[in-house]
């Protein structure tokens, strides 16, 4: 696999650490997670990327009328979290596949967090294909997101 520069690495990868530690291999029903609280400058930053410009996302009052609390995370902003998970631990995983049930809203400033689970793991050519359930959480255990996505790994250690 060819390694990003230092600097293009370090401004999407801030988190990310390459390590020549022993890593475990991702198996059927493993669970991966991360957390993510949602802020008014990740649904500006979503808005000017997708054109997505709904008032439910910038103006309380009218998500109010709507029928919301306050304003709402973009869905799809909140459905990133899965390939961000399946990424972080794999590099250079291929998302190939995604269906999302939206069950609830996610406001700004709730935090989420998001699943994977490996459900199906098989041979792909020299690499692997994962067929993982996704689900976003509230609150400890309030569903808001669920789904499936299917990625090919490079390979099933994880980092």
């Amino acid at each position: 696999m060819r390694m990003l520069s230092n600097r293009l690495a370090s401004s999407f990868f801030s988190s990310y650490k390459y390590s020549s530690e022993v890593k475990s291999t991702v198996k059927i029903g493993d669970v991966l997670q991360q957390r993510k609280i949602f802020t008014d400058e990740d649904v500006v930053a979503y808005s000017k990327v997708s054109d997505d410009i709904n008032p439910l996302h910038f103006d309380t009052e009218c998500a109010h009328i709507a029928g919301f609390q306050d304003r709402l995370v973009h869905g799809m902003l909140v459905a990133s979290l899965f390939p961000r998970i399946i990424s972080s631990h794999f590099p250079g995983a291929v998302y190939v596949s995604q269906n999302l049930q939206f069950r609830q809203p996610v406001y700004v400033g709730d935090e989420i967090v998001g699943e994977v689970q490996a459900m199906n793991i098989r041979n792909f050519k020299t690499n692997y294909l994962v067929k993982f359930s996704t689900r976003c959480l509230k609150k400890g255990s309030l569903l808001v997101i669920d789904g499936e996505a299917t990625a090919i790994l490079p390979s099933l250690i994880m980092q």
